[in-house]
C-alpha cells in the first residue's frame, strides 16, 4: 500500500513538473521576445536622444517602450505566480515524502528489533523447533526467509526515498532561487519604467513648450492619414461598382442567352427546360455589397477562406510591434481616428500580403506608396511604403513580399500602415492577425 501511494506521489511529481515546464518555458519566450524588443527600442531611442531637439519619435518611442516594459513586468508576474504554485507543490511533495520515509524507518526499526532478538542460528533454529507439526516448522522457516527478504526491500525503498526527497529539496532550491532572481528582475523593471515614465513627462512637457512645432508634425501626419483613407475608400468603391456592373452584365447576357434557346425551342416544338444556364446569383441595383463581392464562385470561396484564418492570418512584415492601434485617439485634445494600425519595423524591411488576393490598386500617397489587395469582399491595404514589387491586377500569395516600408514624413519612424476592410467597412486587423 505504501509502494502504491509513493507511485501516486512520484506520478503526480511528474505530471506538475511537464505541466509547469510548458507553462514556464512560453513565459521564458514571451519575456526573450519582449527584452529583444525593449533593446531594439532602447538603441532606436538613444539615436533620437543624440539631437538636441525633442520630437515626436522620442515621445512614440517611449511610449512603445512604457508598454513593452509593463508587459515584461507582467509576464514576470505571471511567471512568479507560476512558480509559487510549483513551490507549494514541491513542498507538499517534501513532506508527503518526509512522512513516508519517517513511516518507513520506523518500521525498519521495528525489523531491526526482532532481528536482534532472534539474532543467533540458535535462536532461529529453536523458533522453527518449537512447532507443533512438521507443517507449521515449514511455514516458520518461510516466514523467516520472507521476513529476511522484506527487511532488505524495506532497506532499499528507504534508500530510494531518501533520493528521491533529496531530488525534490533540490529542485525546490533551485526553484526558490529562479524566483529570486525573476524578483531581482522585476525591481529592476519598475526601476526602468519608473525613469521612462519620468523621461516621457520630460518630453511631453517640452513639446508642449514647442506647440507650432508638434502640431505642425500632427497637421502633417493627419493629412496623410485622410489621403490615405480617402485614397482606399475611392479604390474600393471602384472595385465595387465595378463588380457589380461586371455582375449585371453577366445576368443580362444569360437571360438573353435564356431567350433565344426558349424561341428555338418553341420553333422546334420542345420543352425549353436546362437550354441555357442561369448565373450562380443574380445581381440587382438592390444587392448589398456583399452579394456583389461574392458574386463569383471564385470570390465567395476566397471571402470564405480569408475568414476562415480570422486570428491567424500572418502580419504584414516579419518583425515589429504596434505603434498605433486601431479606433478613436486624441493627442493634445485633438482628436484622430486611426482605421488600421501602424506597425513599426525595421528600415526597408519587406512588406508582405497576408493573404492570396489580386492587387486592386496601386497609388503614389504624398511620395509614399499605397497598395490594396482584394480578398473576395475583404481588402487590406499596406501604407508608407518606400517602393512597391506588384502591380494592378496581378495575383499575389500569403506572405509574398509587394513592397518594402518607408519612413514616416512627420515623425521619421519607419513604420507600415495597414488596414483591413469588409467591404466599405473598416475593421480591427489586430483581431485578425495572428498573436504576435
Amino acid at each position: 500500500m505504501r509502494l502504491f501511494k509513493l507511485f501516486l506521489i512520484v506520478i503526480g511529481i511528474l505530471t506538475a513538473v511537464q505541466s509547469f515546464a510548458q507553462s514556464s518555458a512560453e513565459l521564458k519566450r514571451r519575456r526573450d521576445k519582449l527584452n529583444d524588443e525593449l533593446e531594439e527600442l532602447n538603441r532606436e531611442y538613444q539615436k533620437t536622444a543624440n539631437s538636441k531637439k525633442v520630437s515626436i519619435k522620442q515621445l512614440n518611442i517611449l511610449k512603445a517602450q512604457i508598454n513593452l516594459r509593463e508587459d515584461k513586468i507582467n509576464t514576470i508576474n505571471a511567471e512568479v505566480r507560476n512558480l509559487d504554485s510549483q513551490i507549494s507543490e514541491n513542498t507538499r511533495t517534501v513532506h508527503s515524502l518526509q512522512d513516508q520515509l519517517d513511516q518507513l524507518r520506523k518500521d525498519y526499526a521495528g525489523m531491526v528489533l526482532f532481528a536482534y532478538h532472534n539474532k543467533s542460528a540458535y535462536n532461529k533454529l529453536m523458533f522453527i523447533f518449537a512447532a507443533k507439526d512438521f507443517n507449521q516448522a515449514y511455514k516458520r522457516l518461510k516466514y523467516l526467509q520472507q521476513f529476511a527478504s522484506y527487511r532488505q526491500r524495506q532497506a532499499e525503498y528507504i534508500q530510494g526515498t531518501q533520493k528521491d526527497l533529496n531530488v525534490k529539496i533540490n529542485v525546490l532550491d533551485r526553484t526558490k532561487k529562479e524566483k529570486s532572481t525573476l524578483l531581482a528582475d522585476q525591481r529592476k523593471e519598475k526601476e526602468n519604467l519608473g525613469r521612462e515614465k519620468d523621461n516621457q513627462a520630460k518630453i511631453v512637457s517640452k513639446l508642449t513648450k514647442e506647440q507650432g512645432y508638434i502640431k505642425k508634425q500632427q497637421s502633417v501626419k493627419r493629412t496623410q492619414i485622410t489621403k490615405i483613407t480617402r485614397q482606399i475608400a475611392s479604390a474600393i468603391k471602384r472595385e465595387i461598382e465595378e463588380a457589380r456592373r461586371k455582375a449585371e452584365a453577366e445576368a443580362r447576357a444569360a437571360a438573353e442567352r435564356a431567350r433565344i434557346a426558349a424561341e428555338k425551342a418553341a420553333a422546334a416544338g420542345t420543352p425549353a427546360t436546362a437550354t441555357a444556364p442561369k448565373p450562380t446569383k443574380t445581381i440587382t441595383k438592390s444587392s448589398s455589397n456583399s452579394e456583389v463581392l461574392n458574386a463569383t464562385p471564385e470570390a465567395a470561396k476566397l471571402s470564405s477562406d480569408f475568414l476562415g484564418n480570422r486570428g491567424s492570418l500572418p502580419w504584414p512584415v516579419a518583425n515589429g510591434n504596434i505603434t498605433q492601434g486601431f479606433g478613436i485617439y486624441y493627442i493634445d485634445g485633438i482628436k484622430t481616428e486611426n482605421t488600421g494600425i501602424d506597425i513599426r519595423t525595421n528600415d526597408g524591411a519587406a512588406v508582405r500580403a497576408i493573404f492570396n488576393g489580386e492587387v486592386s490598386n496601386v497609388a503614389n500617397v504624398s511620395g509614399t506608396y499605397l497598395v490594396i489587395i482584394r480578398h473576395g469582399e475583404y481588402f487590406t491595404a499596406y501604407s508608407n511604403l518606400r517602393s512597391v514589387s506588384v502591380s494592378k491586377g496581378q495575383k499575389v500569395s500569403t506572405k509574398q513580399v509587394i513592397g518594402s516600408v518607408g519612413a514616416d514624413a512627420s515623425t521619421g519612424e519607419t513604420e507600415v500602415h495597414f488596414d483591413l476592410y469588409k467591404g466599405q467597412n473598416p475593421v480591427n486587423p489586430k483581431l485578425w492577425l495572428a498573436p504576435d
